[in-house]
């Protein structure tokens, strides 16, 4: 068993705030329970539902969100502080018109002088930093090791070796599948489009398709099987395939493994003595680039300005640190990523990303230690893969053993749907008994994408930052409470889930229900992320009531 998590979990201790006078004598209230016993929702989620069901409460809406409405009522009077959030991630369009106004700024720095006006080594760094540089695209960890094999020990390698071997020739039979599907997807497209007059049509208007013309009802079917994927549209699937396809002939033709995409970048990412590298271009995105963008909506999109959607958490301004490419991220971008937003002032730290290999990870756990100094909060995504991470490593994370957390400061993040019966948690989440700490919304998450558009994503990706919100409403409106209370309270506070739920990845076509197993079995603490129970589990340890 992990020895802090679960013994931290009892409320037994708690670590002293940084900075602050704190209540760290305040043990964090054991885990209540408090399950809601009701139906499942019987009918589909309205439009405006499917926009903010992870703000949802599972009592009055029947929908398993984390009780945002009940949250802001029971703050209703209250004054809180400014929180600052670090959104190590893609590149963040904070130009948007949800974020704009909750963009961090860096007053020590003058902008656009050409001078590091506060000394901090990063020039006009004045929203965040960027240490991609102009990179938009990187290798897998698995092809940089197969590229230097030094980085790791000969068994990884072999192991690394063997899997890609298998991963070509599965790329030489998926491609030719993938291009199948293509022609089928695109067909349909324009099929569906000619008969409803109209290339931008939803979900609802081709499920109203009434025919018995044979193309037409195939592209129907062909339809309704990409939205079961979780795609919003027949043109994102079709872009969606072209991505595999492109994949699939980059492994065949060796192409991933001749490309060193951090050449122009002009730094050695295996050399931690080099930090200042990269530019003050945090928000150096494109509108292919969203996935920034749409995390740090979900934290602090502006409320109530009637634009678009609303962000889980008020006072809180968002830093923008680019560090996470398409492909893996680099141990060193990421370690110093933390670093950077800690130096700076976050008090939370989204990390809604993942790789399988970490050949420096050392430098990513001192960083976290670094930030656990600081009392600075990291939430992390558990991953998209469908497995066991007590069993399979995916980094970053927090243990070396996958059994005893190396500081009480990360929370870890499984996604969960708005399905409340056995299909709760999200199909691709990663689970973990040990190692995921609670779940929370993240499927078709509704949020902030480049340009002033506005996307459903799913992904752990979006189950991190509904919790690094309500992480930053605990710590704006209970200032004193430390990283370690806040986790805990966020854990213990979550709604309980007493149902049997399909463990991920176990459906398929020889069993299409899947294995059953007791939510409770896919984390630390069986429960969903709830902000109102965890704003009176805060309110009760700093003033009791």
């Amino acid at each position: 068993m992990r020895v802090l998590k679960s013994f931290l979990i009892t409320g037994l201790i708690a670590t002293a705030i940084v900075g602050c006078k704190s209540v760290s004598s305040i043990p964090v209230p054991k885990g209540v329970d408090n399950t809601v016993v009701i139906s499942a929702k019987k009918v589909p989620l309205t439009k405006d539902e499917k926009k903010s069901w992870g703000h949802a409460d599972l009592a009055t809406d029947t929908i398993p969100g984390m009780s945002l409405a009940k949250a802001y009522q029971f703050l209703a009077g209250k004054k809180g502080v400014e929180v600052v959030v670090g959104v190590v991630d893609s590149g963040t369009d904070l130009k948007h018109q949800d974020l704009k106004a909750n963009a961090w700024v860096n007053k020590k720095e003058i902008p656009n002088n050409g001078k590091d006006d506060d000394k901090n080594g990063y020039v006009d760094d004045i929203n965040g930093w960027n240490f991609l540089g102009a990179i938009y695209k990187e290798n897998y960890e698995s092809d940089r090791i197969l590229m230097n094999p030094k980085l790791v020990d000969d068994a990884t390698y072999k192991e690394i070796k063997a899997a890609f071997d298998k991963k070509v020739a599965s790329a030489k039979t998926n491609k030719s599948r993938f291009n199948q599907m293509l022609q089928g997807v695109e067909f349909a497209d324009k099929t569906i489009a000619t008969y409803l007059k109209k290339k931008d049509y939803t979900k609802d208007d081709v499920a109203a398709i009434k025919t018995e013309d044979a193309n037409l009802k195939q592209s129907v079917n062909i339809a309704m099987q990409m939205y079961g994927f979780g795609l919003t549209s027949l043109s994102q699937a079709i872009n969606e395939i072209k991505k595999e396809i492109k994949k699939a002939d980059d492994l065949v033709s060796g192409k991933t493994l001749k490309t060193d995409y951090r050449k122009e970048l002009g730094d050695d990412a295996n050399d931690f003595s080099t930090k200042f590298y990269g530019d003050n271009k945090s928000g150096h995105t494109t509108k292919d680039e969203a996935h920034g963008t749409h995390v740090s909506g979900i934290i602090g999109a502006i409320r109530n300005n009637n634009v678009g959607m609303n962000g889980v958490a008020n006072n809180v301004k968002i830093m923008a640190v680019r560090a996470v490419p398409d492909g893996d991220e680099y141990d060193k971008d990421v370690a110093l990523a933390i670093r950077y937003a800690v130096d700076n002032g976050a008090k939370v730290i989204n990390t809604s990303f993942g790789k399988a290999y970490s050949p420096h990870k050392q430098w990513v756990w001192d960083a976290i230690k670094y930030a656990a100094e600081k009392d600075v909060l990291i939430v992390n995504a558990a991953g998209n893969d469908a497995k066991d991470i007590d069993v399979e490593k995916t980094y970053p994370n927090d243990s070396k053993d996958l059994k005893t957390e190396i500081a009480d400061n990360v929370i870890t993040i499984g996604a969960s749907t708005y399905n409340y019966n056995e299909k709760l948690p999200a199909s691709f989440t990663n689970y973990g008994k040990l190692n995921v700490d609670i779940f929370a919304p993240g499927y078709q998450i509704y949020s902030t994408t480049p340009e002033d558009e506005y996307q459903y994503f799913s992904g752990t990706s979006m189950a991190a930052p509904s919790t690094a919100g309500v992480a930053a409403l605990i710590r704006s409106y209970y200032p004193k409470l430390s990283a370690s209370q806040v986790k805990h309270i966020l854990m213990n506070s979550g709604t309980k889930i007493n149902i049997d739920v399909t463990k991920p990845g176990s459906a398929s076509r020889a069993n299409p229900k899947g294995i059953k197993v007791p939510f409770a079995k896919l984390s630390v603490t069986g429960r969903v992320v709830n902000a109102y129970n965890a704003l009176k589990m805060a309110e009760k340890m700093v003033n009791g009531k």
